[in-house]
């Protein structure tokens, strides 16, 4: 049976090239908001982080209706270090609008994106967004995309795909460039033209695939999936299975069952084939799990999410500043926050070490990690964090394999050589480049991950701001060597109290300080960067004598240096291995991890 009144789709892209903007514009015109309802732009991006970074983080799904057929949309993460979010969502549709920038064209997380739903044989329509910039060149991207396409082993129906000419902002589609742009309906016609209605034995036993968790305070896990056979029905009586774990069978009752409307979830007594639905109820519920009828259990495939590359240690904050600042700051705390995370972050892993302090969390790339750092400090906790370290294997033969990235890097042409030159140093190679009419040089390197690890500041620096720098991950290969990351030592205070500007500008001739006059700093706390290789330790609270010839008002004449500020990437960039981040809601501080001189010394000596 055809559900004709349904049809399930997924928006993806490489970041910042307009789905969500997109979905905007398909929830407005399809009249979900009021005329006169003042509505956010980017309203599906809900997370505060998301909000200011201008990133989708988690997928999320809304609906529309279009001539009386419901439209489930699912707008899922651009960047490379979500991409476990976009893999398990493909599951849940039965076509993808390919959204690709028209002046940038296909991006490395476009490579990505495309591959997985040509893997699932998933039809696809092109949409071409932003055709309204100056600089757009609509006919060109074509031509790239009908080239990726075939790179990536597109059948002839993929191919033939349908491309589209937008401008989200605008809020308009057209299906010719020649065309008078004037709203969202070509759009809206093509997907009910292209993509398939979903279709299955609605008399059959239920089965309902999981392919999202979300998580509420008040219900606890909730399951998104689609339901791929039967009916399901609020009270029925399932079997819980799972493809990877075949041992698994336990009996559950389906308490609550929801369909998506706009922006909403609405309760519903029963769905049946072709309907995304959320289940609630269900305590120990996991992406991957099929919710069968209790006659015909049988799961249904899953494709397993991309393991971890990267992982850092999270830890009680131990420092003399410890407890002053946040709300939440033992080990139960810290323990509690991470694995309740699990319950929505598939690609995340959390370990426990062998001492109750610190915990061992893995992701997908810093970016990961940082997102769950910064919603951790606004939540209240207190905690430090190590440098992050890539997650090595071994071949048969035992070989050392580690994690390999493709960085694509765009840049103006005059700062190739330095970014050519620092890569090769973090055993970077070179495979190809390009230059564009408009003075920009387009390098595309494989890299170790842990070759990237401190990168990003250093190359936002170099490239004065103008470089964009984009990764994905390449699999396994051999160990390429040991890496120099940096060459500049860390100044650290040599005592406890609150800088002064007298200690401050004495400081600041060493190099380039984190801190400014009236902070509490404590010893073994970084302060800043020295200008040479090693570390050196500074009394920044060290007070001005006064005598008979020294007035106390001559500190005024003391002129510093404004103190370089690190965001919680730079910082996260910055720290060395024998370092640690301390993260509180109101402070970010680099310290080290042995406070005392003389044992921080010794560490040393033992290490060499």
């Amino acid at each position: 049976m055809k559900r004709e009144d349904i049809r399930n789709i997924a928006i993806i892209a490489h970041v910042d090239h307009g789905k969500t903007t997109l979905v905007d514009e398909l929830l407005k015109q399809s009249g979900v908001f009021r005329a006169n309802q003042e509505v956010a732009d980017r309203v599906m991006d809900s997370n505060a982080i998301e909000r200011e970074r201008g990133i989708t983080i988690l997928s999320k799904n809304t609906a529309v209706f279009y001539k009386n057929t419901k439209i489930n949309i699912i707008d899922t993460p651009g960047h490379a270090d979500f991409g476990g979010e976009v893999e398990r969502v493909l599951k849940m549709v039965n076509g993808v609008i390919l959204v690709v920038d028209a002046f940038e064209g296909s991006m490395p997380q476009t490579r990505f994106v495309l591959q997985r739903a040509l893997d699932l044989d998933l039809p696809v329509i092109v949409c071409i967004n932003k055709i309204d910039r100056p600089e757009a060149r609509p006919n060109e991207v074509i031509d790239e995309v009908l080239e990726l396409l075939m790179d990536l082993d597109a059948s002839d129906e993929q191919l033939d795909c349908p491309f589209i000419f937008a401008s989200a902002k605008a809020g308009y589609a057209i299906k010719d460039l020649a065309d008078e742009p004037k709203d969202m309906t070509p759009l809206f016609e093509t997907i009910l033209d292209y993509i398939p209605a979903p279709e299955g034995d609605q008399e059959g036993g239920t089965q309902v695939l999981i392919s999202t968790i979300d998580y509420n305070e008040y219900v606890g896990r909730i399951g998104v999936g689609k339901v791929d056979r039967g009916t399901i029905k609020v009270n029925q009586d399932c079997l819980l299975v799972n493809h990877h774990e075949p041992d698994k069978q336990r009996r559950v009752k389906i308490s609550k069952l929801y369909e998506f409307d706009g922006l909403n979830k609405v309760e519903v007594p029963e769905a049946t084939i072709g309907s995304i639905v959320a289940i609630s109820g269900i305590s120990d519920l996991h992406i991957g799990d099929t919710l069968c009828s209790l006659e015909a259990p049988e799961s249904i495939p899953f494709q397993k999410i991309s393991e971890p590359t990267i992982a850092m240690h999270f830890i009680v904050n131990d420092s003399p500043l410890a407890g002053k600042e946040g709300k939440f700051v033992t080990s139960r705390h810290l323990r509690d926050r991470l694995f309740r995370e699990l319950n929505t972050d598939v690609s995340l892993r959390v370990e426990e070490t062998e001492t109750t302090e610190s915990f061992k969390v893995s992701g997908r790339g810093e970016l990961h990690l940082s997102v769950l750092i910064e919603n951790m400090r606004r939540e209240g906790y207190e905690f430090a964090v190590s440098k992050a370290e890539v997650l090595y294997k071994k071949d048969e033969r035992g070989k050392l394999l580690e994690p390999m990235e493709l960085a694509y890097i765009d840049v103006p042409e005059e700062f190739s050589g330095t970014v050519i030159q620092k890569l090769s140093l973090r055993k970077g190679e070179l495979q190809g480049m390009s230059i564009s009419p408009n003075g920009t040089a387009r390098l595309e390197f494989s890299i170790p991950a842990r070759g990237l690890i401190g990168y990003r500041g250093e190359f936002m620096t170099d490239t004065k701001g103008n470089g964009i720098l984009n990764t994905s991950f390449d699999g396994y290969g051999p160990y390429k060597g040991d890496i120099q990351y940096r060459k500049q030592g860390s100044l650290i205070a040599f005592e406890s109290g609150e800088s002064v500007t007298y200690g401050l500008f004495n400081a600041q001739e060493r190099g380039t300080l984190f801190i400014g006059p009236g902070e509490k700093v404590y010893a073994g706390m970084v302060i800043g960067q020295n200008g040479k290789a090693e570390d050196i330790e500074l009394n920044v609270c060290k007070m001005k004598h006064l005598t008979n010839t020294r007035a106390s008002g001559s500190d005024d004449a003391l002129k510093l240096t404004p103190p370089r500020i690190l965001s919680l990437e730079q910082a996260l960039d910055f720290i060395e291995n024998d370092e640690l981040l301390e993260v509180t809601p109101k402070s970010l501080r680099i310290r080290k991890k042995i406070l005392d001189p003389t044992m921080r010394k010794r560490a040393a000596m033992n290490r060499k």
